[in-house]
């Protein structure tokens, strides 16, 4: 039975005590899960499927496949990837059609005050930085899978309502300084 073990000998008797009253003292336990793991997250997602994403730094198109849930668009490489390439919150932000002359059934989300999407991407080396887009330009299959996907993307925005309330203050300010001139 043990021939790998012990020379084909059973174990002493005393190791085997000892390797029980070990382990009844410490069992084995299995890993638990950190939080870390996304994949409930991509469960049931709003919509799912391939899209081409124009680069940011190199202009040129690449097929990712795109997951969106929890107003969040999240990107990967393969439909098989556990941890996304990129993940662009849709807050404050909005979809339009885009005439692209490289690509038919284009569409652009972009933040509709010129700033940067709140936006990151994971590097080769597995580091998270933040995205550096001003828009970010997809390319679908046809024209209805565009147009689902703009439908899909604009019930997913979400509004910061602190946003609302720095746009308030602003005009306050800026009324107040000009009534007192």
């Amino acid at each position: 039975m043990n021939r790998g073990i012990n020379n084909g000998e059973d174990l002493p008797a005393e190791l085997l005590t000892k390797l029980y009253a070990s382990i009844r003292s410490e069992p084995f336990k299995i890993p638990e899960d950190d939080g870390n793991d996304l994949t409930l997250t991509f469960f049931n997602p709003d919509r799912e499927g391939w899209l081409l994403k124009m680069g940011g730094r190199v202009k040129s198109w690449k097929r990712r496949w795109f997951i969106l849930t929890d107003s969040c668009l999240y990107y990967f490489e393969y439909t098989t990837d556990k941890d996304p390439i990129g993940i662009i919150p849709l807050e404050d932000l909005c979809v339009r059609k885009l005439q692209d002359s490289s690509k038919p059934f284009c569409l652009e989300l972009y933040n509709p005050t010129g700033q940067k999407i709140k936006a990151c991407k994971m590097e080769n080396r597995g580091k998270v930085v933040q995205g550096k887009h001003q828009s970010y330009r997809l390319s679908a299959g046809s024209e209805d899978e565009r147009d689902s996907w703009m439908d899909a993307i604009r019930a997913s925005v979400t509004k910061n309502p602190f946003s609302d309330l720095v746009s308030l203050r602003k005009r306050k300010v800026v009324r107040s300084s000009s009534s007192q001139d």
